[in-house]
C-alpha cells in the first residue's frame, strides 16, 4: 500500500483562531473572576485608566503573546494592545514584550489569568529550545518532539508552545495517528508483524503508525510489520546506536522508508548522545509536563483618562 503520509507538524505555526484562544481564556477567566473582583471593584475608582506593561524577568522564547493579550480585550474591549515581540521570538531579561491600555480594573481582573496563560506558554517554548539547541550543538540530526503528556484541556496551546520553541508535534491525541505500544502489544494476542500490517490495511497509507520496540526484537518487527516509525524505548545511546543501521538495512531491503525515534528518561544532559546515534526523531514528555513556568512581571501604571485621575470620584 503506497505511503502518503501528512508533513511532519514542523516549523512556524499560525497562533490559534481567536474562537479557539476564547474558548480557553473565558472559562479561565470566570474560573477567576466568579461574581466579580471584589478587591478591584470597592478600592479602584471606575473610570480610572491603567497601562500595563508585561516584562520579561529572564531569558526566553515568547509563545501565547495572542493569549495573554486576548485576555484582556475579552475583560476590556476597548483596550488598546502593543504587541513588542512575537511568537517564537528570542528575548532576554528585562525585555519588554506587550503594553495594554485600558480600564484599570479591567486591567486587575485580566492580570492573573493571562499571566498564568503566557508564563506557562513560554515556559515550554523556552525548555523545547533548549533541547533543540543541546541536540543540534552535540552534531546530531534529530528532531524534538512532544507527547500527549500535557495538562488536560491545554493540549492545542501547548503543542503551539512546542513549535513555537523550535520542536515538532507528535500526534494530537488517539485519533490522528496510530501508535503501538507495549500494552497493545501484551493485549492484542497476536505477532506484532501481524498487528501493525491488520492496521495499515484498516487506515490506509495516509495514517502514521508508529510501533514501540522495548528491544531488538521488537524493534525488528516493528520494521517487518512496516511501521512508518520505529520507537526505541528506553535503550541507551550505545544500543541506538548499534541498533539504527540494522533497522535502516532491513527498512531498505523491504523497499520501504523508516523513521527511528526515541523516548524514554532523555534530559538535557543525554539529549546530545541520543542525537549523535542516528535516530531521527526524539519525543520528550517533560516539554509539556514538566516545564517550569518563565518569570514575567506585569508592571501597572495608572493614566489620566477624560480629565479625571486614577484617585477620582468612584
Amino acid at each position: 500500500m503506497e505511503s502518503q503520509l501528512p508533513a511532519p507538524r514542523r516549523g512556524p505555526c499560525a497562533p490559534p483562531s481567536r474562537e479557539r484562544i476564547d474558548a480557553f481564556v473565558r472559562p479561565a477567566l470566570e474560573e477567576d473572576r466568579g461574581g466579580g473582583d471584589l478587591t478591584s471593584i470597592h478600592a479602584v475608582p471606575e473610570r480610572a485608566r491603567a497601562r500595563a506593561t508585561l516584562i520579561a524577568k529572564s531569558s526566553g522564547v515568547l509563545a501565547g503573546i495572542t493569549v495573554f493579550t486576548r485576555t484582556f480585550e475579552l475583560v476590556d474591549p476597548h483596550a488598546r494592545v502593543e504587541v513588542l515581540q512575537i511568537d517564537g521570538s528570542r528575548f532576554e531579561k528585562g525585555a519588554v514584550l506587550a503594553r495594554i491600555e485600558g480600564s484599570a480594573r479591567a486591567l486587575l481582573t485580566a492580570e492573573r489569568t493571562a499571566l498564568n496563560f503566557v508564563q506557562r506558554l513560554c515556559g515550554i517554548a523556552t525548555l523545547t529550545a533548549r533541547f533543540v539547541d543541546a541536540a543540534a550543538s552535540a552534531g546530531g540530526a534529530a528532531r524534538i518532539l512532544d507527547t500527549r503528556k500535557t495538562t488536560p484541556n491545554l493540549r492545542l496551546l501547548e503543542k503551539y508552545a512546542v513549535r513555537c520553541g523550535g520542536g515538532e508535534n507528535h500526534r494530537f491525541g488517539l485519533y490522528d495517528e496510530v501508535m503501538v505500544k507495549e500494552n497493545h502489544i501484551e493485549l492484542a494476542g497476536r505477532p506484532l508483524p501481524v498487528v501493525l500490517r491488520e492496521l495499515r490495511h484498516a487506515v490506509g497509507g495516509g495514517v502514521r503508525i508508529t510501533s514501540e520496540a522495548r528491544d531488538e526484537a521488537e524493534a525488528l518487527a516493528g520494521v517487518e510489520g512496516g511501521a512508518d516509525v520505529v520507537l526505541l524505548d528506553n535503550m541507551s545511546p550505545a544500543e541506538m546506536t548499534r541498533l539504527c543501521p540494522m533497522l535502516r538495512a532491513k527498512a531498505a531491503a523491504a523497499g520501504r522508508p523508516v523513521e527511528l525515534e526515541a523516548s524514554g528518561g532523555i534530559d538535557l544532559s543525554s539529549v546530545g548522545a541520543v542525537s549523535r546515534s542516528g535516530i531521527d526523531r526524539i519525543s520528550i514528555g517533560a516539554l509539556t509536563h514538566s516545564a517550569p513556568a518563565l518569570d514575567l512581571s506585569l508592571d501597572l501604571e495608572p493614566l489620566v483618562s477624560a480629565g479625571v485621575a486614577s484617585g477620582g470620584t468612584r
